[in-house]
């Protein structure tokens, strides 16, 4: 596999920063171009977060000097230096979904962390070990755009990861409705107890889109493709509750579900365990070995111990059993900037790449 060049659009950003500290040593991947704000444009990379590096590693050497682009006026110069680019910038969702079109009509493949462009019907949103086959969607996407190479796709929203891929095995039982309560760190808002000193001690009730993404995204991702169109699934029903807490990093979620065919919990601590995708298969970098966890501890998963199981792609579950009023509940893990946003970023642009949709 050849060296792909990369360019991270909103390179200065919490999610951005993640990129680079991910990107750091990437077998497939090397990062050529740099973009943001035009705040930040002809500033070094070093200088344009000056105070605001939040990664636990410095920034890589080669990146501390590179300039950094407008990524808006300065599109055609980015273009002409990369083979794809990862999107996480922070503007309004309509400037957004018009950047990420610009990009992709200039045969510049996009891989998204936004949420501007998710629900569009032809742009593939890809959790790779559950959906890879909606990059069967491209081309019709590349039709309408009138590009031969560039096209948009994106990663779900990062609260998904921490709950969607464990409920994704029990499809088969015939999943009839879900409540999903997420608990989800602070830098999923991009901060941290440094800038956001009001979540320290604290809980906030109310995460602004989080409840509608949680209910609508996870039937796109179980949808089918008709007539060059994703076409979401109609079942299960999902209500969701979204709530901040006061931790760094690690998406929380509690779980309960009610099926066609009640499965039996031996039976479901099995599938988690043996569950591969087509990332295990085709044995993608970023892939973790062991996707699903499950700890028979009752007090684990826990955000300080497990976040970063598998480098931070693995969900970890536990203390699944019985409920009341659904057939089951337990709760689930996912490591956010990671699993949630860069890294699931990444692990899509490694899929795209090796089924030949990026060339």
């Amino acid at each position: 596999m050849r060296k792909f060049k990369v360019g991270i659009v909103g390179a200065t950003g919490m999610v951005g920063q993640r990129f680079i500290s991910l990107l750091e040593g990437h077998p497939w991947f090397e990062i050529t171009a740099l973009a943001a704000s035009g705040r930040s444009a002809g500033k070094t990379y070093e200088e344009a977060v000056d105070g605001r590096w939040a990664m636990p590693s410095p920034i890589p050497a080669p990146l501390k000097k590179m300039a950094v682009y407008d990524a808006v006026a300065d599109l055609a110069k980015i273009v002409s230096q990369v083979d794809f680019v990862f999107c996480a910038v922070d503007m309004k969702k309509d400037e957004i979904r018009l950047l990420e079109e610009r990009y992709a009509k200039a045969e510049c493949p996009v891989i998204s962390n936004n949420s501007a462009n998710r629900m569009l019907p032809d742009v593939p949103m890809i959790i790779p070990e559950l959906n890879p086959q909606h990059c069967e969607v491209i081309p019709f996407q590349r039709k309408r755009l009138g590009t031969r190479c560039g096209f948009i796709a994106v990663k779900s929203n990062c609260s998904l990861q921490s709950y969607v891929p464990a409920l994704h095995p029990l499809r088969e039982y015939g999943i009839t409705k879900v409540l999903a309560c997420t608990y989800q760190a602070i830098s999923g808002a991009g901060k941290n107890f440094e800038t956001w000193p009001e979540m320290i001690d604290n809980v906030i009730p109310f995460i602004g889109g989080e409840e509608e993404k949680s209910e609508k995204e996870p039937l796109k991702i179980w949808g089918h493709i008709a007539d060059g169109a994703i076409m979401p699934a109609c079942t299960p029903s999902i209500t969701s509750q979204c709530i901040r807490v006061p931790i760094t990093d690690g998406h929380f979620a509690a779980v309960f579900a009610s099926f066609d065919k009640k499965p039996v919990i031996d039976e479901i601590i099995d599938l988690w365990k043996g569950f591969k995708g087509r990332p295990q298969q085709l044995k993608l970098p970023s892939a973790p070995k062991q996707f699903l966890r499950y700890f028979e501890e009752e007090s684990r998963p826990q955000a300080r111990l497990d976040r970063m199981l598998e480098n931070g792609m693995a969900v970890s579950c536990g203390r699944l059993r019985a409920d009341t009023q659904y057939d089951i509940k337990f709760v689930s893990l996912s490591h956010n900037t990671i699993r949630g946003a860069a890294g699931g970023g990444i692990l899509l642009a490694e899929l795209l790449c090796a089924e030949g949709y990026i060339d």
